[in-house]
């Protein structure tokens, strides 16, 4: 995966769908160096926290990613699973720690309650409508899951929908889907 210009994630694409008492987290598996692609499977959505109820996908830095999704595991059991609390903790840690402001990362998490975009900004997003996506072909993955919410189609296979059309665009987005599901 490759750095970040202007607030975009490149190297990757995160989607989350929230619909019919599910939410989905469906992720690609590309990394990339510059122009080459290093490896086409890798796992950039799992289950964090002491319970596993909580899923994460990450785009930019993959080590970077690693560090802020081990100090969100922390901030997890440290606030008891509480998801929006720890996300807001590890935001000000994220922005106010010499070392983690470095960091070139987004974070996409849901649990059964609530999804949430963590950026190095600070930012603590919720989606609208519960659909959300990040990284470099995160706009696209954003603009076919919006356009499919309507339909009869369900949290997943909104998500892969979304994350078929992302990689046929994004050359930093492969087909290698990763999908997580928990009930809302």
């Amino acid at each position: 995966m490759i750095g970040h210009r202007l607030g975009v994630m490149y190297g990757t694409t995160i989607v989350t769908v929230r619909k019919g008492g599910k939410v989905v987290v469906a992720g690609d598996g590309q990394v990339s160096l510059g122009q080459t692609i290093m490896k086409d499977n890798a796992r950039k959505v799992r289950r964090i926290g002491a319970s596993r109820n909580v899923v994460a996908g990450f785009a930019g830095s993959t080590a970077d990613a690693f560090t802020l999704l081990e100090r969100l595991e922390c901030k997890l059991e440290q606030y008891t699973e509480q998801l929006m609390r720890a996300s807001v903790e590890l935001a000000k840690d994220w922005r106010t720690d010499r070392y983690l402001r470095r960091l070139e990362a987004m974070i996409l998490v849901a649990n059964r309650d609530i999804t949430l975009v963590l950026t190095g900004q600070g930012d603590v997003l919720e989606p609208e409508r519960g659909i959300m996506a990040i990284g470099s072909g995160g706009n696209y993955a954003l603009a076919a899951a919006r356009a499919l919410a309507d339909t009869k189609m369900g949290a997943e296979e909104i998500a892969r929908k979304a994350m078929a059309i992302a990689a046929d665009i994004c050359v930093y987005t492969n087909s290698h889907i990763i999908v997580e599901t928990l009930d809302a």
